[in-house]
């Protein structure tokens, strides 16, 4: 099964263009990519639960995103569990007794993943601690260092 299909008579939503579904700013992914798959869900419903297929199950491979190369390697470490040996994402999703809200869901939290391996993380500037800071910690293990010497009494007799 394939993305989602807009509501007949309702305009393309923003978010999709020339085929693509828009994840993030500078990342897509082909709709063709995106497969869903159906299958009875454990979450509410009753009765109901039983006779319909509203959990939702999507699989996109991670080469098939269009992004950065090093967002990729970011998503690959955020994915985590939800990643299989082949580089498949897998997101599942049955939290509403809609399956095509499941689906929106599923969509959300790749969205979601998407969104936030494309942020590069600040680079750490290493820093050396002030002359001064060096030598107040030093002045502290000396007196502490004293301290614990006198308590010993004379000749180490603890």
């Amino acid at each position: 099964m394939s993305a989602i299909p807009p509501e007949e008579g309702s305009q393309a939503t923003p978010d999709r263009g020339d085929g693509c579904l828009i994840l993030a700013p500078g990342a897509s992914v082909p709709d063709q990519a995106l497969r869903f798959r159906q299958s009875s869900s454990s979450g509410p419903g009753g009765q109901n639960v039983n006779r319909r297929q509203t959990r939702a199950e999507l699989r996109v491979a991670l080469l098939d995103i269009r992004m950065p190369v090093r967002a990729r390697k970011r998503l690959r470490d955020l994915a985590g569990e939800r990643l299989t040996a082949d580089g498949v994402l897998i997101l599942v999703c049955e939290r509403t007794r809609s399956a095509r809200r499941n689906q929106e869901e599923c969509l959300d939290r790749l969205r979601e993943l998407v969104r936030l391996s494309m942020v590069e993380p600040k680079r750490r500037i290493p820093t050396k601690p002030s002359r001064g800071a060096n030598e107040r910690r030093l002045d502290s293990k000396r007196k502490t260092g004293e301290r614990k010497r006198r308590r010993r009494g004379p000749e180490g007799e603890a």
